[in-house]
């Protein structure tokens, strides 16, 4: 059987032993919970800070740690089940459970309940605090600090129009990898848009090609999503779709039947699937 590398904690014969009978190994270690402390953590193909941007994890997001290598931990992201290496100063030992996310597209925190304080961040979208205080309008995370209210919204509510979160993003750069509000990639786009409302989405796009149904290319409607080769769209309605990409090296907006005529004309090919999440 052959098991994606991108989901399976298994590197150079050391596995998860949540993976042992499943899979061979040299060797089984218990991973150990640890949880982002930085506003956002790079997840890279190996443990150097030159190394290439697999995936970002965010502030409050749990991450299953197998092994250590110098100043990298080697683990799976619990929310996109991606595996890579991770800055060990990122990351803490000790898990705090969530009880708000951020909902605004991005948030700073305080240093002190006054917004002239010192800052920390930013925090993006779907970032996870542990709120143990509140002023009338700070609340207070002990690992960061004190972040506006009408910033976050309790864990186990959500947003309810994935295109709207989308097009908030609207002139953010694209960056390999990237899921922070201040840049992203075409398929951490779309993950993060779904996890707004409350969504599962896998990192990529071709794993993404497997969310919800099929849905009708000659009717399209706001939140559909179009898949190229490598690539993923989000309709804005039934024309224009929004998506990061590296021709316009942002999040843009155009119709669809313009992106197709570039994309084929640069060698990208036509879609390859419509998928209705």
């Amino acid at each position: 059987m052959n098991f994606d590398p991108r989901v399976t904690l298994l590197r150079d014969g050391v596995a998860d032993d949540r993976l042992e009978g499943v899979l061979t190994a040299k060797r089984f270690v218990a991973a150990r919970t640890g949880q982002v402390t930085s506003p956002v953590a790079a997840l890279r193909a190996a443990p150097d800070a030159r190394a290439e941007q697999l995936d970002q994890l965010l502030f409050g997001e749990a991450f299953e740690r197998l092994e250590s290598s110098e100043d990298f931990v080697l683990g799976q992201a619990s929310r996109d089940g991606y595996v890579g290496w991770v800055e060990a100063a990122a990351l803490s030992d000790a898990v705090v459970a969530p009880t708000h996310w951020v909902s605004a597209l991005r948030a700073y925190a305080f240093e002190a309940p006054s917004i002239k304080a010192p800052a920390r961040g930013p925090l993006s979208l779907n970032a996870l605090v542990a709120i143990e205080e509140e002023s009338e309008t700070l609340a207070r995370d002990a690992r960061i600090g004190w972040i506006a209210r009408t910033h976050l919204s309790p864990v186990g509510t959500a947003l309810d129009d994935p295109a709207a979160i989308a097009l908030a993003h609207l002139g953010a750069p694209y960056l390999w990898g990237g899921r922070e509000s201040t840049g992203l990639d075409c398929s951490g786009l779309i993950l993060q848009a779904l996890m707004a409302c409350g969504l599962a989405c896998p990192r990529d796009s071709d794993q993404q090609e497997a969310l919800g149904a099929p849905a009708p290319s000659d009717a399209l409607q706001r939140g559909d999503l179009v898949f190229w080769k490598g690539h993923v769209a989000m309709m804005v309605d039934g024309q224009r779709m929004v998506h990061a990409n590296a021709f316009h090296m942002a999040v843009a907006v155009e119709s669809l039947a313009e992106a197709r005529a570039r994309i084929a004309q640069r060698g990208g090919g036509e879609p390859i699937a419509f998928r209705r999440p």
